[in-house]
């Protein structure tokens, strides 16, 4: 039977953990790279009969991660799949405070993570998928972050805006070939997680918008990853996806 290739990063939590279980169907072979691995998906998988690896890789050496991975895509039989996608959903948020208070290596870490990480991924499954003949899909999550500037949240909103705008690149170039892929940097929504928590959590001295992220909690504004997870996907099913790279799930 031919498989639906999922390519997924940070599938073990949060809204990529939601995104991971959905995509443990019948007919799915789903590959989780994260820097943990996740017991309840290798139950899940079981049951229902997709194919799931989980790779260990902190996304911080985001090079070593993607040269995995163009390895064993470069290993596969193209016409064993009908499909393949790639989903960059990893990231962290660094120190919430001034750009003038960072601390140089908590920065880089955010910067590879969101930004280098899911650049080396894409070169590499682009790379080595460019001659298989099935529809090809590439999922940048990124955030409203990326298109909003906040203080104290300088290095996460520059890694999704730079998401955003290679992603525009990639669009382009992408439709320059005969069976270029789809590419779009996706925001889901405001969604209840631990990034959420985080941002709470932050001294309000240091962080002005802490009051703000209170309120979406208090009024029930936050999005559970279950809903953020199915919008994503049913994005990724919508016939007009890639038609726009920088996108929002809320779009019509």
């Amino acid at each position: 039977m031919t498989q639906h290739l999922y390519i997924l990063t940070g599938g073990s939590r949060g809204m990529g953990l939601a995104i991971a279980e959905q995509l443990l169907t019948p007919g799915h072979t789903l590959i989780c790279i994260s820097r943990n691995q996740q017991a309840s998906l290798i139950e899940l998988a079981q049951k229902s009969g997709a194919t799931l690896a989980q790779w260990s890789h902190d996304l911080a050496d985001g090079a070593a991660a993607s040269k995995a991975l163009l390895t064993w895509l470069q290993a596969q039989k193209p016409n064993e799949f009908q499909s393949a996608t790639l989903i960059n959903n990893a990231g962290v948020i660094p120190r919430i405070g001034p750009l003038s208070e960072a601390d140089p290596h908590n920065l880089a870490m955010a910067l590879r993570v969101g930004l280098e990480a899911p650049m080396q991924l894409c070169a590499a499954f682009l790379g080595a998928t460019e001659a298989w003949p099935m529809p090809r899909k590439i999922v940048n999550i990124s955030s409203g972050l990326g298109r909003r500037a906040m203080a104290s949240q300088s290095g996460y909103c520059a890694a999704k805006a730079g998401m955003d705008h290679f992603t525009r690149c990639l669009a382009l170039e992408e439709a320059l070939k005969p069976h270029g892929a789809k590419v779009t940097s996706l925001a889901p929504g405001v969604i209840d997680t631990d990034m959420q928590i985080q941002l709470r959590s932050a001294p309000a001295d240091s962080f002005p918008d802490q009051s703000g992220f209170q309120q979406l909690k208090a009024t029930g504004q936050l999005t559970s990853p279950a809903d953020a997870a199915k919008r994503i996907l049913d994005y990724l099913a919508r016939p007009d996806f890639g038609s726009n790279p920088v996108s929002d799930v809320r779009d019509a």
